[in-house]
């Protein structure tokens, strides 16, 4: 009867011993990817990029704090290569109401008003030589801020990433097992 009881005491000790580690194993296993731990497939850039002065004060951080999207303002037409800065139109839905005395606001309704496009700065600029498109990347799921950074934090919209450099596009192609040829992001021959 002893060695029963002395068994049962061991195990006992063990499975009190290993259940930290066991839970410990299991919440780490569940943790999605993409967490804190894991490091950005595209870097922020290595000196401070200063945002570009824009016709009319914007706050992404402002914005997206009230859930929108950046779908909501920024639509991908045909071929798909660039996304579209949001029409007067779709900026006075909310601002005929909204912060409507604020000169910035009052700026806009001008523009709306003339039926002129605001002339928005881009930050984010394809370099010579370079065939991208935004579409090929959002059709494999890609998301805004895995190449814009944090924009959901930003006052002023900076190049906060340095997604211009042909090695951080091959590291994300690489670490999404998409194409690392030349021919992916260059016309090759010249011409063609």
């Amino acid at each position: 009867m002893r060695s029963k009881e002395r068994a049962l005491a061991v195990a006992l000790a063990a499975l009190l011993l290993t259940a930290p580690f066991v839970l410990a194993f299991s919440v780490w296993a569940q943790e999605p990817t993409g967490t804190h731990a894991m490091k950005p497939l595209v870097p922020g850039n290595l000196a401070e990029h200063q945002p570009p002065v824009q016709p009319i004060p914007y706050s992404h951080k402002a914005h997206l704090a009230l859930g929108l999207e950046c779908k909501t303002c920024h639509t991908n037409p045909d071929p798909g290569k660039l996304m579209t800065f949001p029409a007067t139109s779709t900026c006075m839905s909310c601002h005929a109401t909204v912060a409507k005395s604020k000169p910035a606001i009052q700026k806009l309704a001008a523009f709306a008003k003339s039926q002129q496009d605001v002339p928005w700065v881009r930050v984010y600029a394809v370099l010579p030589g370079v065939n991208w498109t935004h579409r090929k990347h959002l059709d494999a799921g890609m998301k805004c801020e895995t190449c814009h950074g944090e924009v959901a934090q930003m006052d002023a919209m900076s190049e906060a990433t340095s997604v211009t450099t042909m090695g951080v596009c091959i590291t994300c192609h690489k670490a999404n097992n998409a194409p690392t040829v030349c021919q992916t992001c260059h016309g090759w021959p010249a011409g063609e």
